[in-house]
């Protein structure tokens, strides 16, 4: 259960996401949005922590400031694979415009967790 609520926020933090950046937009519809969503909670517990770890020096070096690239380069991959996958998703523009969706994302998905009580 605790998944599938975290997997409706993520779908709800992606919406508000496409609602704010021009360069982000929904391939689908609400399918799209949900698809990507599910994707990202996948991409997010398998292949993030990966990047992170190889990331790491250069998160170190820019104190803690590339981090956000790897966000943004976690969302572009989850975009890629749903669009691929299910054939619906979001489409993103630009680097920048996946850099602003993820950080929107996170601040949204916090804060809803927060609310609701998923994140604890």
């Amino acid at each position: 259960m605790r998944f599938i609520g975290r997997w409706f926020v993520t779908a709800f933090a992606a919406a508000v996401a496409i609602a704010l950046i021009p360069g982000i937009r929904a391939v689908g519809g609400w399918v799209g949005i949900i698809s990507v969503a599910f994707i990202l909670a996948l991409v997010n517990a398998t292949v993030k922590p990966i990047m992170q770890a190889l990331a790491l020096p250069l998160t170190l070096l820019t104190l803690g400031i590339f981090y956000l690239v790897v966000n943004a380069l976690v969302l572009e991959l989850a975009s890629w694979l749903s669009m691929g996958i299910f054939g619906s998703g979001i489409y993103i523009s630009s680097f920048s415009a996946a850099f602003f969706g993820a950080i929107i994302i996170s601040i949204v998905s916090m804060i809803t967790e927060g609310a609701t009580g998923l994140g604890a």
